[in-house]
């Protein structure tokens, strides 16, 4: 890495494409979004200007929270208002953007043969991949604080441009919630309703219908078998049965 540069390696052109398209779609469709710069695309690796800033911590919640918000808010009005959760959109660069669905069936059938996940838990959570064909689209950036950079002026800049997908609107700001619980422990009391209104906000004023405190805990339970794979690695420090926060939590 050269000064005022951060180079990115990925397994395969295809993957490193697949980065620059989704960069690409996130800068035009998801303006409210800060991005690091590409400099260049290689075979395998992308050049991105260097940003200075710090992991996001549990203090940024509702910064990254109201970002979100508005960056979804933002795609929906500008590409995603004709999207459908079960189906890719195509883009510009004549790639797609994943569904919801197929990912995460097929995430969920391996961590049933594995051992992660019991059949039981699995079943329960189909419901939320069977999605109402006029629901509202999103996406999924994979908003978990090790892909977030507060700035110097304390502006969330998202970085790690792999998984980007669709989703419906409140999934990822579970993940967030999720990710921030299991590498900090327990949020405390307030932080998911708190966090809720603040990416509700800009929903609203986009006459956009707001997320439910239901649908964004049963979107934290669909990333919890999600990342049974990862506890103890990558920052996953505490289960999430051990941090899911509690009724009085969500006061």
């Amino acid at each position: 890495m050269t000064p005022g540069v951060f180079t990115k390696r990925y397994p395969s052109s295809q993957a490193a494409s697949q980065a620059a398209a989704h960069h690409a779609w996130l800068a035009e469709h998801a303006q409210p979004f800060r991005l690091p710069p590409i400099l260049a695309v290689h075979a395998s690796r992308i050049d991105f200007g260097f940003v200075d800033g710090r992991h996001a911590q549990v203090g940024d919640t509702l910064t990254v929270a109201a970002a979100l918000g508005r960056a979804h808010a933002a795609a929906w009005a500008s590409d995603l208002h004709h999207a459908r959760l079960n189906t890719p959109r195509p883009l510009a660069s004549g790639l797609d953007l994943a569904d919801f669905v197929t990912p995460r069936l097929a995430a969920l059938n391996r961590r049933q043969q594995t051992g992660h996940a019991t059949a039981q838990q699995v079943v329960a959570l189909l419901p939320l991949l069977s999605p109402h064909p006029a629901a509202p689209v999103a996406f999924y950036k994979d908003t978990n604080p090790r892909n977030v950079l507060i700035g110097a002026r304390g502006e969330p800049v998202v970085i790690d441009l792999d998984d980007l997908t669709l989703a419906p609107f409140g999934y990822d700001l579970a993940k967030l919630l999720l990710t921030l619980a299991m590498s900090h422990g327990r949020l405390p009391t307030g932080t998911f309703t708190a966090a809720l209104a603040s990416y509700n906000q800009p929903l609203t004023a986009a006459d956009l219908t707001p997320v439910t405190l239901a649908q964004l805990l049963d979107y934290a339970e669909l990333h919890h078998l999600l990342t049974l794979p990862y506890l103890g690695r990558g920052g996953y420090r505490y289960p999430w049965p051990a941090v899911r926060p509690a009724s009085e939590d969500l006061l």
